[in-house]
């Protein structure tokens, strides 16, 4: 692979690179094109070397199996930091530090760390080529798993540069931190060791440096790093949104669509809604995103969102055809798995995918499963890396560079008490406040975490790249700049993981939320009624299709309903939540939390 920068003329981008490759020293330097010739070679470079293995082809066309180090498995968000020149500006909820200093650290690291390695240069963009509300960004990186991984996931090699120009781009550099010296034997999963992990962001300058972890959202600089923490500072200055939030097209029977976004934190359901099968009769829901939503005022004052990814990054444990059909026939073809069970014919398995993992599997970690052994055959944040285009439900409208014009934003996490099955927010300060105190619990896609419930506002816990008191700060200011009041969405909380107090799910979830859905719509339409509580809008028992369901009318009873003791027990938690944020909490959250516990005295 030869080096070729006759791709751009962008003198600005060439002298980066070169800057670039002088501190990391590899071998050679690729730009990558994006073709299928090139796809096709790297992942044949990767089996040969032992990386990769190809999958069958009838059962897996064009797809490929990769482990990854069992260090190396998840976002390390102790090891992720934000670099504002004050530290205050970062806020209670980011790790800071100074951005000379982590500059510093990390240049001694990045010295030759690509020593007997390509360091392969990616143009990419974030959202549909040519959107206004799309952005680019230009990866450095020596792991050829991140460049076939970024082709599904962004819109990426040389249109990126045509439509680039002269023009700015967000720079981000990546390295596995495992430079090779002269005849070494490279390992499979190259990484560093988890203390050497650095996955930096430093928003002022809108650059990207990571270093040592070649997983997911820690090497795919597009994702999280570009499409949410540095997205949201360049956000804030700019005056729009990038959000941790599904985009869903919601078609009632009448053939009447509407577009809703919704914030969920990890393992609450996020890739089933946005990939939804309606169980009531006549509704259809497609898909637009799955993660990622940036959001602008179009010229007629509406919010229009656009999912700047052009693939999924899912979650494989418990997805199945029950669950989610759509993640499952996506992930048919043209995909990456990694840290999922490799079966004895070159199939993938992992829990709940439907089928008993055959005798003979290989795990994550490369041991062989034996039937009754208890060994963990895929990890619990094993994923697929698939294209957006081969989602059956994929929405006709899903790469409109205009986007989609929102109706409704859904906040939610997991409850089992307290928080109703749906709630309206009375207006846009109310909503925001919903959305800032929203709780779940711990999941497997973020390590070095004590289980239970915690707070994750927006969903952007660990996305924002800046203060969060100020991010609520942005959403009150964006509410108040909207051309039109009356066509701000409206702005919900759902909570499909209520119990009861023997510890039953009162709700079934998955398909059936459509039903819930249903409402929302209706709301937006304003066709259904709303009941006021001290708490918000909730629907009449009547207006939730339960038919069908072994819903019975005490459970929705119990569902809906908004216990006042409860909810003065949520206050107090609500008080501790904000106390972090000290007087950078904007007045207006402060007066809804006043308003909330006036309405329930």
């Amino acid at each position: 692979m030869a080096n070729d920068q006759s791709m751009t003329k962008n003198q600005k981008l060439i002298d980066w690179v070169n800057e670039w490759a002088k501190i990391c020293q590899p071998d050679s330097v690729y730009w990558v094109d994006g073709s299928e010739a090139e796809d096709k070679k790297l992942f044949d470079q990767m089996v040969a070397s032992g990386m990769a293995v190809k999958l069958d082809e009838k059962k897996r066309p064009n797809s490929y199996y990769f482990q990854s180090d069992p260090s190396d498995v998840a976002r390390v968000e102790d090891r992720t930091y934000i670099c504002t020149p004050k530290k205050e500006d970062a806020g209670p909820t980011n790790n800071w530090a100074d951005p000379a200093e982590m500059k510093t650290l990390m240049l001694g690291k990045y010295k030759g760390c690509m020593k007997g390695r390509t360091m392969y240069v990616i143009p990419y963009s974030m959202g549909p080529l040519g959107s206004t509300i799309a952005h680019i960004g230009i990866e450095l990186t020596d792991s050829p798993y991140v460049v076939v991984n970024m082709r599904t996931m962004t819109r990426m090699g040389k249109a990126v540069l045509d439509v680039l120009g002269n023009g700015e781009f967000v720079p981000c550099v990546h390295t596995v931190g495992a430079p090779l010296a002269p005849g070494q034997k490279d390992k499979a999963w190259p990484c560093a060791p988890i203390e050497e992990k650095y996955i930096t962001h430093f928003p002022v300058t809108k650059e990207i440096w990571s270093y040592g972890s070649g997983y997911g959202g820690n090497a795919l600089l597009g994702k999280k790093c570009f499409a949410l923490r540095i997205a949201s500072y360049m956000a804030k200055q700019d005056g729009w949104l990038a959000e941790h939030m599904l985009i869903l097209g919601l078609t009632n029977p009448e053939g009447k669509t509407k577009y809703i976004a919704a914030a969920f934190p990890s393992a609450c359901g996020k890739t089933n809604l946005a990939m939804l099968i309606p169980t009531i009769p006549g509704w259809t829901v497609k898909c637009v995103g799955d993660d990622i939503a940036w959001m602008k005022y179009g010229k007629d004052g509406q919010l229009y969102a656009i999912n700047p990814e052009a693939g999924f990054f899912g979650v494989a444990p418990f997805t199945s055809m029950e669950t989610n059909p759509n993640a499952m026939l996506s992930c048919k073809s043209d995909t990456i798995y990694t840290n999922v069970g490799l079966t004895p014919d070159k199939d993938i398995w992992w829990d709940g995918i439907g089928v008993d993992c055959p005798e003979g599997t290989i795990t994550w970690k490369g041991e062989k499963y034996t039937k009754g052994s208890d060994v963990q055959v895929a990890h619990p944040n094993a994923r697929f890396t698939a294209r957006a285009n081969n989602c059956p439900a994929i929405d006709p409208a899903w790469e409109d560079p205009a986007g989609v014009p929102i109706s409704a934003i859904l906040f939610g996490g997991r409850r089992p008490s307290t928080v109703p099955l749906v709630y309206e927010a009375r207006d846009w300060n109310h909503g925001t406040f919903m959305g800032s105190v929203v709780g779940s619990e711990v999941t497997a896609a973020a390590i070095g975490l004590k289980a239970g419930v915690r707070r994750d506002p927006f969903a952007m816990l660990p996305f924002c790249g800046y203060n969060m008191a100020d991010y609520f700060g942005h959403w009150i200011k964006v509410g108040a700049a909207a051309p039109d009041k009356n066509k701000l969405p409206k702005i919900f909380n759902v909570n499909w993981f209520r119990k009861d107090n023997t510890g039953r799910w009162l709700w079934p979830g998955f398909g059936e939320n459509s039903r819930v859905l249903a409402w929302v719509f209706d709301r937006c339409d304003g066709k259904a009624k709303g009941i006021e509580t001290p708490i918000g809008l909730i629907p009449e028992a009547k207006d939730i299709n339960v038919q069908g369901l072994k819903v019975t009318a005490e459970d929705l009873k119990e569902l809906l309903n908004v216990d006042k003791n409860l909810w003065k027990d949520e206050v107090v938690l609500i008080k501790e939540h904000y106390a972090r944020f000290g007087d950078r909490l904007p007045k207006e959250l402060a007066a809804e939390l006043e308003k909330l516990e006036k309405n329930l005295a």
